[in-house]
């Protein structure tokens, strides 16, 4: 069973800091500690660790604020996933062992979620689908570099859709592409859709 801590910090990272309305807002721990059932030493334990994370900011006499995601922290973020997931791509095209099947179920899920009410959970989705990329190749080391990530794309993944009307039909046609050039086999094809797509994101969410 989960600690009040480990509660306290999956809901803040999951749900509070991917709410775009929340970008720069301060938190009441009194309301969280409602929310979530638990104490407030928790929800204080668990911003410590976000705060540790440069997740939330703590500022003396006014509590925990949720740290936007700065421009260069956008372009930093985009960055460094191309470098992870070009990095997957090539190895698994090399190795002929691209999960195929799970990419194109995970694409069709998201396809279902195309709603604004669906936001977040499209948005999750379509993390677990580069993340599906990423953990095929096996190495956990890399595995749980990428997972440290994931705050910050689900949060940057989020406000982009806000930021744009279209932009999850967008996402589908992006995430097809990547699909089909890993289907073909041409890890060049697939590393060019990669840095559309990525591209792509880092256009919408710096034009905010």
């Amino acid at each position: 069973m989960a600690s009040g801590r480990e509660k306290a910090y999956a809901y803040l990272k999951d749900t509070v800091l991917t709410d775009p309305e929340m970008q720069g807002a301060f938190l009441s721990e009194q309301e969280l500690a409602d929310r979530i059932g638990v104490s407030r030493t928790p929800i204080r334990e668990a911003l410590l660790l976000l705060a540790a994370e440069d997740l939330v900011e703590l500022v003396p006499k006014r509590g925990a604020r949720v740290t936007p995601l700065t421009g260069r922290e956008v372009r930093e973020l985009m960055e460094l996933r191309g470098v992870v997931e070009r990095y997957a791509a090539q190895q698994l095209v090399a190795a002929e062992r691209v999960p195929l099947e799970e990419l194109r179920s995970l694409l069709e899920r998201q396809r279902a979620l195309t709603g604004a009410e669906d936001t977040r959970e499209f948005i999750a989705v379509d993390h677990r689908f580069h993340a599906s990329l990423v953990s095929a190749v096996g190495n956990a080391l890399l595995d749980r570099h990428y997972d440290s990530l994931r705050s910050r794309q689900v949060r940057a993944g989020v406000v982009a859709v806000y930021n744009q009307q279209g932009r999850q039909e967008a996402v589908l046609d992006e995430h097809e592409a990547i699909l089909a050039a890993l289907a073909g086999g041409d890890a060049q094809a697939v590393c060019a859709a990669i840095d559309h797509h990525l591209e792509s994101t880092l256009k919408v969410l710096l034009a905010g």
